[in-house]
């Protein structure tokens, strides 16, 4: 017996074929042969391709908001939602530019954004300084990565002058090699974001 379709396999579907290949590659003829469907079945359970989209968009939403703390302590709870969020964002690229141009972008943020501002609070911060330091994690989060995917694109090339840029003197050998090989992308999320953690919060 023919196991019967479902609006989740197809939204699930449809969110792999955009992860793995990008928006243009999302067809409902594309999808219906990942499914071994027909078209109209496709359109039974989500609409045309439009109503796709934004279901797609929701179910982005949606995943974001089950972003949780992990930890003990304020400070290991703030670095586990900045984990989760650079995890989330790095996952599903092309599916965020979808949240992007719907302009839903700050609600995709929003979930993480609470938990933030409950930790900081349970911190002991309050006011201006709470909302600067859930801004700079957010930013720390966002910036690195767009450095991360913006290398994947368009990798670095190694450095490597010999030189202290303006000083004429010889590097240090050590640091020269390390600048030379690929950076370790998640152990310097981990080296920034906790001293930017450890920064912001009192005490």
């Amino acid at each position: 017996m023919t196991q019967k379709l479902t609006r989740e396999q197809v939204l699930g579907t449809a969110a792999r074929l955009v992860r793995e290949r990008g928006p243009r590659a999302l067809t409902m003829r594309a999808l219906a042969a990942e499914l071994g469907t027909a078209v109209t079945s496709i359109y039974w359970h989500v609409g045309r391709r439009e109503a796709l989209v934004d279901a797609l968009v929701e179910r982005t939403l949606h995943e974001f908001a089950a972003i949780r703390p992990a930890g003990r302590t304020p400070r290991t709870r703030i670095v586990s939602i900045a984990r989760a969020l650079r995890r989330e964002l790095l996952a599903r690229p092309h599916l965020i530019a979808m949240v992007h141009e719907r302009g839903l972008s700050e609600r995709m943020f929003l979930p993480a954004q609470r938990a933030l501002v409950h930790e900081v609070h349970a911190a002991g911060l309050r006011g201006a300084r709470a909302a600067e330091a859930v801004q700079a994690v957010q930013f720390q989060v966002v910036g690195h990565v767009l450095v991360e995917r913006s290398r994947e694109r368009a990798p670095a090339p190694a450095s490597g002058s010999g030189e202290e840029p303006g000083s004429g003197q010889p590097l240090d050998r050590a640091l020269e090699r390390a600048l030379a090989r690929q950076p370790d992308t998640e152990r310097l999320f981990e080296v920034a974001v906790q001293a930017l953690v450890e920064g912001l919060l009192p005490g």
